[in-house]
């Protein structure tokens, strides 16, 4: 599915009336409105039209209810992925246990709070739109493989062409393992992650329109809505930048690394004072880089010192640099640039879990973050054809080692 592509929802209810609120409420959104009168209705839409982002269901329908219905779509393996909202006047326990039992993403309750249910409309179907997308490059991939298979053995008679095939095979297998474990992440981060603010959204909203609480409460409900909110807000602007550093590209220069941590030092110049940081910067060589990417890992690194330090010790952060062998060419200059902390460390056992997109050691509500910063480090080392490792100990600092050759040589893997 494609940005431009347009947006279908089907809506059942057994009410005219409710058919045509709901249908009002998303009418100044450019959505494409299905609508049934019944779980059957639905059903035989669905027999012909299956590229619908969401389903939005009544509960509590004549001869077959939505639970009943949900459960006949989601046996079509087409229909599958495509989430499904019910709408109900009842919140007890067991009714909502089946509803997720039976596949639904989420609740709506009457009465149906008309900027609630566009809220969560419009990041379902963004949820879905980006699950398709990933959905299409996987599907694209392993046509791309099968392509490449075909050539292999249009080809067998030269044995050079062949081993070059092979080798961008491997490459394009390694690509869709990790595009189907970013896929997975996301889908962990869309059930669980994006779900914790929308259902503190959901249930003080709830209670300020249904006047559980009295007018002296109102406030801190309101206050806990908008911190939900910015939560909610940080989780999908980090998922953004995620994406953009899959493709984001740049020119290779010689740059002075001392420039670039000094650039990252003022742009965290507020926070260093704030913490009364000390931090010790030795010479640094001049190598090979997009300067722009490398600013972000000293950014986040020199960030994370900060944000992960001891109480009532001001953090002391140490970084420099030591020339080593490559590791696969002897003749090329190498170095590592060490970025040492004294903060709260962690168990040496994450040592490699940290750098996996959304992994957290800490909860949110200990130390702010949504576990975006050091994927982004490994991936912009990546395209540096370098390495970054952390060593550590719990209370005892933590050091973050960058690996990166002095010259690149530019392969066509890294300008895509």
């Amino acid at each position: 599915m494609q940005d431009h592509d347009p947006i279908k929802i089907l809506v059942v209810d057994d009410r005219p009336d409710n058919l045509l609120s709901i249908e009002s409420i998303l009418e100044r959104e450019s959505y494409t409105i299905v609508k049934a009168n019944s779980g059957r209705a639905a059903l035989k839409i669905l027999l012909k039209e299956y590229d619908f982002s969401l389903i939005l269901m009544d509960v509590q329908m004549p001869d077959m209810n939505g639970f009943e219905t949900a459960a006949l779509i989601y046996e079509r393996e087409r229909l599958k992925d495509i989430p499904i909202i019910f709408i109900t006047a009842h919140n007890e326990d067991e009714a909502i246990f089946r509803g997720y039992k039976v596949g639904a993403v989420d609740f709506i309750y009457k009465p149906v709070n008309p900027e609630l249910l566009r809220i969560k409309v419009g990041l379902f179907v963004e949820l879905y739109r980006k699950t398709q997308s990933l959905i299409a490059q996987e599907q694209k991939l392993l046509n791309t493989n099968a392509s490449l298979q075909r050539e292999i053995v249009e080809r067998e008679a030269s044995e050079l062409k062949v081993r070059e095939l092979n080798r961008q095979l491997i490459q394009n297998n390694m690509h869709l393992k990790t595009v189907n474990e970013e896929l997975d992440r996301f889908a962990y981060i869309a059930s669980h992650d994006l779900q914790e603010p929308l259902r503190k959204i959901r249930v003080f909203s709830d209670m300020i329109i249904q006047k559980k609480t009295g007018p002296a409460d109102v406030d801190k409900y309101v206050v806990k809505i908008t911190n939900a909110t910015i939560r909610m807000q940080q989780l999908v602007s980090d998922l953004l930048r995620f994406s953009r550093h899959s493709i984001q590209g740049g020119d290779f220069v010689a740059a002075d690394l001392n420039e670039i941590v000094k650039e990252a030092v003022t742009e965290l110049e507020i926070k260093i004072q704030q913490t009364n940081a000390r931090i010790t910067i030795d010479t640094l060589p001049a190598v090979s880089v997009i300067p722009i990417l490398m600013r972000q890992v000293f950014y986040n690194l020199i960030s994370n010192a900060l944000k992960f330090r001891k109480k009532e010790v001001a953090p002391d952060i140490h970084i420099y640099a030591q020339q080593v062998q490559h590791p696969d060419s002897p003749d090329t200059n190498y170095y590592r640039i060490f970025v040492k902390d004294n903060g709260i460390g962690f168990e040496s056992q994450y040592a490699e879990a940290i750098f996996v997109v959304f992994k957290r050691l800490h909860s949110y509500h200990e130390i702010e973050g949504t576990g975006i910063g050091l994927s982004i480090c490994k991936k912009i080392m990546e395209q540096h054809n370098g390495t970054i490792t952390a060593m550590s100990e719990l209370d005892q600092g933590a050091t973050f080692i960058i690996g990166i050759p002095e010259k690149q040589q530019l392969k066509e893997s890294n300008l895509s």
